[in-house]
């Protein structure tokens, strides 16, 4: 490996330990907050514990399931040793067969997280790339936008399209992040099957997690 790779400290830093600390149902549960935080958002099946599994290299990291709206708690995983950053796996959102108080819930639960939470550094926001932005992705996106949190808008499942197609839509997804206050310019492409922009992701946690 190049020493002078700028992925390479990211990657050695997914290649350490990282393990499940704790889910969170609302935040009396919080973990201390002792050090940077990342979170993932995503609606639900846009691929958000696929992802997670491979930006930490551990198949079962993160479960994955074909039942949206499984994840209806802030679960935390600890990445390193020492201890140098936290994952957060936010609730999927957008399951229109969710009851309304459980929409409800996640809304409080969510809000109150990102508003409060003085570690949370950055917010990854995944978009499924065979469907670009939608309205319950501009929701969070608002949200974010009002909490004054950063996020990054991460494209899943971008095997599943044509490169012609992928660009189209990176495209179309960047010029709606440069009218958002919060969010970050550059649009990072991912696929969890082929390992594809991983490597970037990972050096983009690390260098959220260190306030760049």
């Amino acid at each position: 490996m190049d020493p002078d790779d700028p992925l390479e400290p990211a990657r050695k830093l997914f290649a350490g330990p990282v393990a499940f600390l704790k889910s969170a149902p609302d935040l009396r549960f919080l973990p201390d907050p002792e050090v940077p935080e990342v979170a993932f958002a995503g609606r639900s099946n846009v691929g958000k514990s696929s992802l997670l599994n491979a930006l930490t290299n551990r198949n079962g990291l993160a479960r994955t399931s074909n039942t949206p709206g499984r994840t209806q708690e802030l679960n935390f995983f600890d990445v390193g040793e020492p201890l140098a950053l936290r994952l957060v796996d936010m609730p999927g959102y957008g399951f229109a067969k969710a009851p309304k108080d459980m929409v409800r819930k996640w809304k409080h639960v969510v809000n109150d997280y990102l508003r409060g939470r003085a570690v949370l550094k950055r917010a990854l926001v995944l978009v499924d790339s065979r469907h670009g932005l939608k309205d319950v992705d501009r929701e969070i996106m608002d949200m974010l936008d009002k909490a004054a949190v950063s996020y990054h808008l991460v494209l899943t499942k971008a095997d599943k399209i044509k490169p012609t197609e992928l660009d189209k839509v990176s495209a179309a997804t960047a010029a709606e992040a440069r009218k958002h206050v919060a969010a970050h310019p550059d649009i990072l492409a991912t696929s969890s099957e082929t390992g594809w922009g991983i490597p970037e992701l990972r050096a983009a946690v690390l260098q959220a997690s260190l306030g760049g």
